[in-house]
């Protein structure tokens, strides 16, 4: 009997059509939530055979094998609402930068998007710690993700930028913010094809998964919906796969990334070996 197939995703809710019913349509896996920061950390260690992960992680983690599995993505072609930047001071002054502890790929961004949009390269960058308020932060500004940046009162803060939107007023654009990705020489057997059908049925089913999560999030039940359907798109397709290459070059020239990544997608074994 072949070992179960440890998959790691995040319980956010951009990411609730992505896995929904998994377990159901993939007996064989083995499903478990964390911040996408330790998903990370747990697909390096090989504690997980796939997860969904901030796609700077993939491209840190080309040298390990890692393999993009294709056509899935949390992806934005404008404003996203759950990834946002708050100032106390403009732009052009910021010098102490509190980053979100929950997703490196966000924490790039706001780097990227501060150097290329005001020539700020903050001198400080420090964690606003999983749990702790964006308000009760001292730094000149700060990074908040996930659902709770969709509660930080705008009004307490000099300045508010969307990340997704900047990306893509500057690139013209989607940006991706996380990937299925796979350790190398993984057989997925048929997880790919569940994911599919997870995918297609959660957003099927959003209004009922909005309805479930947005009480709880203390979000109205229409805006969890137009959020899972508009605002968020779940494809990987040529633009976003040319985004992430773009968010590649820019990550590089700051540091934050290898030079020269090349995307890897994960091909079938099976069908692998016939050619």
């Amino acid at each position: 009997m072949k070992p179960p197939i440890r998959v790691g995703a995040v319980s956010y809710l951009n990411a609730k059509p992505l896995y929904h019913r998994l377990s159901e349509f993939a007996p064989e896996v083995r499903l478990s939530m964390d911040v996408p920061s330790r998903l990370a950390e747990q697909l390096g260690s090989g504690e997980l055979d796939v997860a969904l992960i901030p796609s700077i992680e993939y491209l840190r983690g080309v040298e390990r094998g890692y393999e993009i599995v294709p056509d899935f993505a949390i992806a934005a072609r404008g404003p996203v609402r759950s990834v946002k930047v708050f100032t106390r001071v403009p732009w052009d002054q910021i010098d102490r930068l509190a980053l979100d502890a929950g997703s490196r790929t966000s924490q790039t961004l706001a780097r990227i998007w501060l150097d290329a949009r005001h020539g700020v390269r903050p001198s400080v960058i420090e964690e606003l710690p999983l749990g702790v308020s964006a308000l009760e932060s001292t730094a000149d500004a700060v990074l908040v993700i996930g659902d709770r940046a969709m509660k930080v009162p705008h009004e307490a803060f000099h300045e508010v930028v969307d990340l997704a939107e900047g990306w893509v007023g500057m690139t013209g654009l989607p940006f991706v913010f996380a990937l299925w990705v796979a350790r190398g020489g993984v057989d997925l057997r048929g997880l790919p094809e569940a994911l599919q059908r997870s995918r297609g049925e959660g957003l099927a089913h959003a209004h009922e998964l909005a309805a479930i999560h947005g009480p709880r999030l203390g979000l109205d039940v229409a805006s969890c919906y137009d959020y899972l359907t508009k605002v968020l798109s779940y494809d990987l397709g040529e633009p976003e796969i040319a985004g992430l290459r773009r968010f590649a070059a820019m990550a590089a020239r700051l540091g934050l990334a290898p030079e020269g990544v090349s995307l890897v997608f994960h091909r079938r074994r099976d069908l692998a070996s016939r050619h």
